[in-house]
């Protein structure tokens, strides 16, 4: 009910003590109605006085007077009466609650920003309340007249009632569904999270291993285990490139390894030093063949290191089998990091 208007059951008992003044009312205007009539009836058909003792009569005569009979006023118990304005007061309710419930579904499809599937959120209760209004005002009509309008407010409540639940399931069906993105998205991120955070735990856990099986860059200057050298027996004696390969080659042969070691250690050294027994850094001060840092460190092998390629290679074959297994190992660690 709208604020300051009368309680239910203060309404409906104005309501009853209207209707039955009301009725009292009609009951005695219609009782004065019936009197006059009759009255006026039997006074046209009675015969005069006169007339009769003329024709002799000596007892007087009576005709019925003939008339029809009035309409019944009707009369509404008050058992009737309050069981119309309860039914008033209730359909006035029941609009005023669709009503209601229409005003806040429409304010929730708009707070969502949802898109709910329906060209049309609004719910029309013009007619619904306008009904409403004239129901609630109808307190000094006969009984009989306002089951008439609680019909007219009770079949819009049902129609605005309609309108309210199947914008209601819409909206609840547009949450639904947010809701299920909302949780997939999720999902997703946590997921990708996880593969993340476990492909870098993998990839720490393999640089950490090569930590442990690689040297540090030769400007360090730190200095490798030692190498026990292999005989060399002077190698061919020839220092140029050609001979040292050639030297290079009968010792991989020594050791078990094949053409294809072979082959990454020529690639590997004509990178470092072209082969060259006298090859020296300058900024680094890396020397001969295998760019021994310092070069001092190839006197494991031999105490000509300055001067004999045999044991330059000598040397630089024992440290590549001892950081890296063989010449392929050191070729991958040059070519990825740049020195071996």
């Amino acid at each position: 009910m709208h604020p300051n208007t009368p309680s239910s059951s203060a309404r409906r008992t104005r309501r009853q003590a209207d209707r039955r003044s009301h009725n009292r009312r009609a009951i005695v205007a219609t009782g004065l109605a019936f009197g006059i009539v009759t009255a006026v009836a039997f006074t046209a058909t009675a015969p005069p006085a006169q007339a009769q003792a003329e024709a002799g009569a000596t007892t007087p005569s009576f005709s019925l007077v003939s008339y029809s009979t009035p309409l019944k006023p009707t009369i509404t118990t008050p058992a009737v009466e309050k069981v119309a304005v309860a039914e008033a007061d209730d359909a006035v309710a029941a609009a005023e609650s669709v009503t209601s419930a229409a005003e806040t579904v429409q304010a929730d499809i708009a707070a969502s920003g949802l898109d709910i599937g329906e060209p049309d959120t609004t719910v029309d209760t013009a007619a619904l309340e306008a009904a409403a209004a004239r129901l609630d005002a109808a307190e000094v009509l006969p009984a009989p007249l306002v089951p008439d309008l609680t019909d007219d407010v009770t079949e819009l409540v049902a129609s605005v009632d309609t309108r309210v639940n199947q914008l209601r399931g819409s909206l609840d069906g547009a949450l639904a569904k947010k809701a299920e993105e909302e949780a997939a998205e999720k999902a997703r991120l946590e997921a990708e999270a996880a593969a993340a955070a476990a492909a870098k735990a993998k990839a720490d856990a393999a640089a950490s291993a090569a930590d442990k099986t690689t040297t540090e860059p030769r400007s360090t200057g730190s200095t490798p285990p030692p190498v026990a050298p292999i005989p060399t027996g002077d190698g061919t004696g020839d220092n140029s490139p050609a001979g040292a390969k050639a030297t290079a080659h009968a010792m991989l042969a020594a050791r078990g390894w094949g053409d294809d070691q072979y082959s990454c250690l020529v690639s590997l050294w004509n990178k470092e030093s072209g082969w060259n027994y006298q090859a020296m850094n300058r900024s680094s001060g890396a020397y001969g063949i295998p760019q021994a840092l310092p070069g001092s460190k190839m006197s494991s092998a031999g105490a000509d290191w300055q001067t004999n390629a045999a044991t330059q290679i000598a040397w630089g074959l024992g440290y590549i089998s001892s950081r890296y297994g063989d010449p392929c190992g050191a070729w991958g660690k040059s070519q990825s990091s740049g020195w071996y």
